[in-house]
């Protein structure tokens, strides 16, 4: 989930916030970080984030630590589906982050710079800091591109918090969504999602419903208008989940406008821009005294420019295999790819033990046999005590993990997000153990899911 920096002039705030996930240097494994050289390994990871990471992991164990590489440029790791917690609050933005010093394998080689150029055909990755690297497999894992400067007047704002702004999915405005929640008095706090793909489509009305919980907790409800304002012409793609969350809205008088899509910010004016999709061209202005923005996202840009991309930009991959469609020798994990499933950290997991399998295969010069189900989870942050925990496959049906309904708001998922993930993130999901819940499902349900 990494991606490369988007060269605009914007404000200082801006030139750090296009990357979506943390990548580092690692202190027990060899590093290069400025060269103009050629180099070789079996296998090549593009980005360091947690597809990237996790990968990399597997592909030591399989291949031996001096066979496989790893391309990355940031100093740091961050577990990013805490932020919507950091956002309220809850954590803090330092416990979300690591060095990436402690999580790429030791031994591995890491190359400190961004990706310039993906030639397929030569089996050859340029770097920024001048290195060509050969591969005899690439495993592609970029992330996608947040573009905080499609919003009109968004990218000259240089204070975020003098006029209220957050945002949920940078590490430099995550905190200033907590100080707009805290800063509040009374009038409009509204929440956007983008008309674009996100990564994480439930976390725009997370922090919608904790903004709700928080402002009744500190006696402000009454004299705040709760707002989702969403591009899309459903409240959540899986009706199951959708319904339960339609009833939450509807109890705590939560206001919902579908196909609403954020355009522009007025901060002096302290109003929001949203065009109407159903008619296109058609603007309604909304004023607010707290804004949380979801940006538009969209593939890498090395992606977008090479061989590798479908038409939309995102890498071409089998939704099976993880296989590319058009080179054998290339795979995709994560947010980079075409997989028509939610963009999650719990469908990277399950992907990196889909594609350890399939890598097995291919190196055997075998057909892959494992497939992947398009299987993500979503933990829906109903309150400060409260997840529905959604988990569905390709086809739209829930694929729940636990013998329960998962649809109703829980305590337990609310723990489990909030403290037992991270732990399996860190310790499991980044060191190749943890592939995601398949199997503990198997067990529940007796074999029969």
């Amino acid at each position: 989930m990494a991606t490369v920096t988007v060269m605009h002039r914007q404000p200082a705030l801006w030139r750090q916030c296009h990357r979506t996930a943390g990548i580092g240097v690692c202190r027990l494994h060899t590093s290069s970080s400025s060269a103009s050289s050629k180099e070789h390994y079996k296998v090549l990871v593009l980005g360091g984030g947690t597809g990237g990471i996790a990968m990399s992991a597997r592909m030591k164990r399989k291949l031996g630590a001096e066979n496989v590489a790893i391309v990355e440029t940031s100093e740091m790791h961050y577990y990013q589906p805490i932020w919507t917690l950091v956002g309220a609050g809850v954590k803090s933005v330092a416990a979300s982050g690591r060095p990436t010093a402690s999580v790429i394998p030791p031994g591995v080689k890491w190359v400190k710079s961004n990706v310039r150029e993906i030639d397929p055909d030569t089996h050859t990755v340029r770097t920024d800091n001048g290195m060509e690297i050969s591969y005899q497999y690439l495993i592609v894992a970029l992330g996608l591109q947040l573009h905080y400067e499609k919003i009109k007047g968004l990218p000259e704002i240089d204070d975020w918090e003098e006029f209220k702004i957050g945002s949920n999915y940078s590490v430099q405005t995550v905190e200033k969504t907590w100080s707009a929640l805290q800063n509040f008095k009374e009038g409009n706090a509204i929440f956007s999602f983008p008309n674009t793909p996100v990564k994480c489509a439930g976390a725009p009305q997370k922090i919608m419903y904790l903004t709700d919980a928080y402002l009744r907790k500190t006696g402000k409800r009454a004299t705040a208008n709760v707002m989702y304002n969403t591009s899309l012409p459903v409240l959540f793609g899986i009706k199951k989940y959708a319904d339960a969350l339609w009833e939450i809205v509807k109890n705590r008088d939560i206001q919902v406008n579908l196909r609403h899509n954020l355009v522009e910010v007025r901060a002096n004016k302290q109003e929001a821009v949203f065009e109407n999709l159903d008619n296109p061209g058609e603007t309604e202005v909304f004023e607010y005294e707290m804004l949380h923005v979801t940006p538009p996202m969209g593939p890498s840009p090395v992606i977008k420019g090479s061989s590798l991309a479908d038409e939309g930009g995102w890498l071409d991959v089998n939704k099976e295999t993880l296989q590319h469609n058009k080179y054998p020798n290339v795979f995709g994990i994560g947010d980079c790819t075409n997989l028509p499933t939610a963009k999650t950290a719990a469908a990277v997991a399950a992907q990196s033990s889909i594609l350890d399998r399939t890598i097995s295969k291919v190196l055997k010069n075998e057909k892959p046999d494992t497939k992947y189900d398009g299987y993500t989870s979503c933990p829906l942050v109903t309150s400060y005590s409260k997840v529905i925990l959604a988990e569905f496959d390709y086809s739209g049906q829930p694929l729940e993990t636990f013998p329960i309904d998962q649809s109703k708001e829980r305590w337990t998922m609310y723990q489990m997000k909030a403290d037992v993930m991270p732990h399996l993130y860190w310790h499991g999901l980044l060191k190749g153990f943890w592939g995601g819940p398949g199997p503990i499902r198997k067990i529940l349900h007796l074999g029969m899911k």
